[in-house]
């Protein structure tokens, strides 16, 4: 008995360390690209599996104030992160890895400006600018097109921009302001009609990431958020309809525009 106690024992010793997955705390913006990226991680990295789980980011900031057991978090807007870095709930201050910009969506044919949203009757998909930085980013481009308090009885709130493009796509609304991210995909080509908002008529979507305190004992966590923001992880990114921020990981509390 002593013997095989001993035995497994330095089996346990000489075999090779077992990883815990890593959890991201994705803006449902970056899914179509996130995957993308994840499935060269987890190709070239078999030890150290990442998954990616989606919603709205001030969502997630609330769950990692609260205890969630999310390694490293990657938020639509550099605010969430910065004010938990600002809490102490971060292992470092927050590191930009994309710009996302805001497209109106239309199920038909729309050769018009926001400012003519006010003339039609339709319903109109945004995310929930309460917790969606896509969603205050739509209110702010429809007060600066000067039809907000006009079309705002029309509107209809997704819990994020992913929820917001589904409601549109479900027929839920005729027009939706989206991210072009999740418009901008070989799946949603032959659905609807979409063109780029001008970025000036909104405070910009510089998206960060942030190792939260529950990952920073795991050197993958780490590598993980290097790969997020290395050359290949950006072609992707890119790819995708993202455009880059000012410095792709840069360590600053609010990059200048």
């Amino acid at each position: 008995m002593r013997r095989t106690i001993t035995v497994l024992c330095l089996l346990m010793l000489c075999s090779p360390r077992t990883f815990a997955d890593v959890t991201v705390a994705a803006a449902s913006d970056l899914r179509p690209a996130l995957e993308q990226i994840l499935t060269m991680w987890n190709t070239a990295h078999p030890q150290t599996p990442a998954r990616a789980v989606y919603g709205s980011s001030g969502r997630f900031a609330t769950q990692i104030r609260n205890g969630a057991p999310f390694d490293l978090y990657m938020s639509a807007d550099l605010a969430y992160p910065q004010a938990l870095h600002e809490e102490g709930l971060t292992t470092g201050e927050p590191r930009l890895y994309a710009t996302g910009r805001l497209v109106l969506w239309s199920r038909t044919p729309f050769n018009g400006q926001l400012s003519d949203l006010a003339d039609t009757d339709e319903r109109i998909a945004i995310a929930q600018p309460d917790h969606a930085p896509y969603g205050v980013r739509a209110r702010e481009a429809l007060q600066a097109a000067g039809v907000w308090e006009r079309v705002e009885s029309r509107l209809v709130y997704g819990e994020s921009i992913s929820h917001a493009a589904q409601m549109a796509h479900s027929g839920a609304a005729g027009k939706a302001l989206l991210a072009l991210s999740l418009v901008n995909t070989p799946e949603q080509e032959t659905v609807g009609h979409w063109q780029r908002i001008d970025a000036t008529m909104h405070a910009p979507l510089y998206q960060a990431l942030v190792i939260t305190l529950h990952g920073a004992d795991k050197p993958e966590v780490e590598q993980l958020a290097d790969f997020l923001l290395s050359a290949e992880a950006a072609a992707v990114l890119t790819s995708r309809g993202f455009e880059r921020p000012p410095v792709i990981g840069e360590r600053a509390g609010r990059p200048a525009p």
